[in-house]
């Protein structure tokens, strides 16, 4: 595409909000209602599809500079792999500190964040890392960094501590605690995403089969929704038009659909055994879904690991890729240019680099327990968290 092009693709959608609103032809509209947002937040350039600009090739020059890279934190041998995704190889490792789980872009794009949450122990840290060098900053202590997203205006960061049932808003560069949202009837809180405006998330609760819907403008818990009762929810992402929240549960092998508005359950598609991560193609038109290939929490190897293809229009799935000889595939994301998803294997001590034309699968062997993997750069203005939620 052609810069002239891309411009003139990224302006569409502005000039059609304004000058078709309203109009309709035979019952229908020709263009979606612009989206009041929360201050601070970058506006939603096409409300049909919140993940617009974080297409194909879409780079911010934020990230100018930066290397292609994917990073892979290991949770029991305490390090980051750093994988050429060019050639498949593994260029060199880092120690980091006690259980990395989630290597976690930030807000701006400059740094990623390495969540290190110390399970069972109380010295959690965060270790930053720069995208330019790919190599890693001064640690800072946090306490029980579980997973890590951003407030959607950028001026915070929100630590998912999760054995503390509580979400830590801090300063989103020194990481400097502000205030913490408490989240008793939330044990497990874990993954989350956000509405479409920005005026609330959405985030699972994985001990107790449910969600819970916190109000991002007053900060606090607006109430919980059970999911199902012997249910184990993981990752949780919105459809392209904000209606639906995709909610993955490795207990019910498939994805449960909310309502966030309303916030009630309104469906379930089956996907494969221990259904867990959660990506959406860089088109917006498909969601990969990773299926862990077991329903246990430490899991056997090869068990039978797949990733099925959703389509957002149809709501059906309408693919499925198993892992050659079995596997656990398990947290990652798209690459830049949306030909290859990339995952963890999370009880087989791989990573799996998965063509998304074709499904064959390449196998590149890690650390001890690799799970919420990111690849950089990624295209987007801004990253909600995660291991790249880009918008």
């Amino acid at each position: 595409m052609t810069p002239i092009s891309r411009s003139l693709r990224r302006a569409w959608p502005r000039v059609a909000a304004v000058a078709l609103a309203g109009l309709c032809v035979a019952g229908a509209s020709w263009a979606a209602a612009p989206v009041d947002t929360v201050p601070g937040m970058p506006p939603v350039i096409n409300p049909n599809n919140l993940y617009s600009e974080a297409g194909a090739g879409d780079f911010s020059p934020a990230v100018a500079g930066a290397l292609s890279r994917v990073y892979v934190p290991n949770v029991r041998s305490d390090d980051v792999y750093v994988i050429d995704p060019a050639t498949f190889k593994v260029l060199y490792k880092f120690p980091v500190g006690h259980s990395p789980q989630h290597v976690v872009p930030s807000w701006d794009l400059k740094t990623l964040w390495v969540a290190n949450n110390a399970e069972g122990r109380t010295d959690g840290s965060l270790t930053p890392i720069d995208p330019k060098t790919g190599k890693p900053g001064p640690v800072v202590a946090v306490d029980d960094p579980y997973n890590m997203y951003f407030t959607p205006d950028g001026k915070d960061a929100i630590v998912v501590a999760e054995a503390r049932a509580r979400l830590d808003f801090r300063d989103a560069h020194t990481m400097a605690l502000k205030f913490s949202v408490p989240t008793p009837g939330c044990k497990g809180i874990n993954h989350a995403d956000f509405s479409i405006d920005g005026k609330y998330a959405i985030f699972t609760c994985e001990f107790e089969g449910r969600l819970a819907k916190i109000d991002m403008v007053h900060h606090k818990v607006m109430g919980y929704l059970t999911l199902d009762k012997g249910g184990m929810p993981q990752d949780i992402r919105i459809s392209p038009d904000g209606k639906v929240f995709y909610v993955a549960d490795m207990m019910a092998d498939g994805v449960f659909l909310v309502d966030g508005d309303s916030f009630k359950k309104i469906g379930f598609i089956k996907t494969g055994i221990g259904t867990h991560g959660l990506y959406p193609s860089r088109d917006g038109t498909k969601l990969y879904i990773s299926n862990r290939g077991s329903n246990l929490i430490h899991g056997p190897r090869h068990g039978k690991g797949s990733v099925s293809v959703l389509d957002f229009a149809t709501r059906k799935v309408i693919e499925t890729w198993p892992i050659p000889g079995g596997g656990s595939p398990d947290m990652g994301n798209v690459s830049a240019d949306g030909k290859m998803l990339w995952l963890s294997g999370r009880f087989d001590d791989v990573v799996y680099a998965i063509n998304t034309t074709t499904g064959a699968v390449r196998s590149i062997k890690v650390g001890m327990e690799p799970h919420g993997l990111t690849v950089w750069p990624q295209p987007g203005r801004y990253s909600l968290g995660h291991t790249g939620n880009m918008r």
